[in-house]
C-alpha cells in the first residue's frame, strides 16, 4: 500500500500520487481541499459553511459549487498556467449548508494546449453536479501574456 502523507492542502506526498502544481493560493475553505491528485484526476472535497448560505433555508449558493468544480478541474489539469476557457454545466441538486460534496474531475482529451475534463460532484450517492470544463494551458500566466498588453494598448 502507498505510503500517504498530507502535509497540507496544496503539499500532497504520496508515492502514486504528485503534487499540485496550479491554484496554490486558492482558499480551501471556499474551494475545497485536495484528497487524491493523480495525473489527469482529481478529487476535491467541499465542507460546505455557513459564509456559503444564499438563504434562510439554509440552500448553498452554486457559486461555491462551481467554484470547487472549475478548482477540481485545474487540478486535474495541474500545470502552472491552465485557465478556464469555457464550461457547460449543470446543477442536479440542492447542495445544503453543511454538506460534504466530493468532486472529481477527469481529463477526457487533450489537444495541444487545450485540455477538456468531465467534473462530478455528488453528495453522499447524489449526483448534484456534473460539468464539462474547457482549459487553455499558455506559455506565461494569463495576466502577463502578450495579447493582453496589445489590447490595453488598443484601447488608448
Amino acid at each position: 500500500m502507498a505510503k500517504k502523507e498530507q502535509k497540507s492542502n496544496k503539499e500532497i506526498v504520496d508515492d502514486s500520487l504528485v503534487l499540485l502544481n496550479t491554484h496554490e493560493k486558492l482558499d480551501s475553505s471556499l474551494c475545497g481541499d485536495v484528497e487524491e491528485l493523480k495525473l489527469g484526476y482529481a478529487r476535491i472535497s467541499l465542507a460546505t459553511t455557513e459564509a456559503m448560505r444564499a438563504d434562510d433555508v439554509g440552500l448553498v449558493h452554486g457559486g461555491f459549487i462551481f467554484s470547487a468544480a472549475d478548482f477540481a478541474a485545474m487540478a486535474a489539469v495541474n500545470e502552472r498556467n491552465v485557465v478556464l476557457a469555457s464550461s457547460v454545466c449543470q446543477f442536479l441538486a440542492p447542495v445544503r449548508v453543511g454538506d460534504f460534496v466530493i468532486f472529481e474531475a477527469r481529463e477526457r482529451q487533450k489537444e495541444g494546449r487545450k485540455r477538456s475534463v468531465y467534473v462530478t460532484g455528488s453528495v453522499l450517492d447524489i449526483k448534484v453536479f456534473e460539468g464539462e470544463f474547457k482549459t487553455v494551458v499558455t506559455d506565461n500566466h494569463v495576466l502577463n501574456l502578450t495579447l493582453l498588453d496589445n489590447a490595453e494598448k488598443a484601447v488608448e
